[in-house]
């Protein structure tokens, strides 16, 4: 569920919107009444299954990256707590960006992400896709770091192990499903553009949901050792 829910984040929805609508404008087969033909749409879903699977394969590396680490600090709570309290004040960072956007700095993609990725995919074939894919996975931790991070620490202070690894797997599993989803519709460009208008229009919304889950999880961490 969490990974799911994360998948919403709107970081990674309109980096997604940016590559769909650059692999629709690069393939140039779109017909009159905005849906493009099964060559362009089998461009798209090809490339775009790199870019999501590239974004899966970082992400879950970023993630184990983690987990090992506080695996290697150890089992102690202490270590667990101040996993939580980071993971709660990213939320409360998130928290800000919603309600205080122009206070401070933002918790979002660096501000270069856009043009990074223009290049990355202008390079065109395998070795552009998956480069773009590997940015986006990077560049959308900022975003979704609190997420993330409450996870981690829970499946470290459950135990971890081969079964803390799975589940990190699992979670990873269904981050990428909104993505493939969103993949599929977009290869109309009429719903690309409504679904571009519903993450402007809702993206605050959905961040704060995830923030006052990680807030959640967080306080929950905290007060159960």
């Amino acid at each position: 569920g969490s990974g799911l829910a994360d998948g919403f984040n709107p970081c990674a929805f309109a980096l997604l919107v940016l590559f769909a609508t650059y692999t629709l404008t690069l393939v140039n087969a779109v017909t009159a009444d905005g849906s493009p033909t099964p060559s362009a749409r089998r461009t798209l879903l090809g490339a775009g299954s790199l870019y999501v699977g590239a974004v899966f394969i970082t992400y879950f590396l970023i993630g184990l990256g983690l987990f090992s680490f506080l695996s290697w600090l150890g089992e102690d709570h202490l270590v667990a707590r101040v996993a939580a309290v980071v993971a709660l004040l990213m939320a409360v960072w998130m928290l800000k960006d919603v309600f205080l956007p122009g206070w401070g700095p933002s918790m979002a993609a660096p501000s270069g992400t856009h043009g990074w990725m223009n290049r990355a995919m202008q390079r065109g074939g395998l070795a552009g896709m998956l480069l773009a894919g590997v940015l986006v996975g990077i560049c959308t931790v900022p975003c979704s770091g609190a997420v993330y991070l409450s996870i981690i620490t829970v499946l470290h202070a459950s135990g971890g192990g081969p079964v803390g690894l799975a589940l990190l797997a699992l979670y990873n599993v269904a981050f990428i499903v909104p993505l493939l989803i969103f993949l599929l519709a977009v290869s109309n460009r009429r719903v690309l553009g409504t679904l571009g208008r519903w993450n402007k229009a809702n993206g605050a919304v959905v961040k704060s949901i995830l923030a006052f889950g990680v807030v959640a999880m967080s306080f929950g961490l905290l007060l159960s050792m």
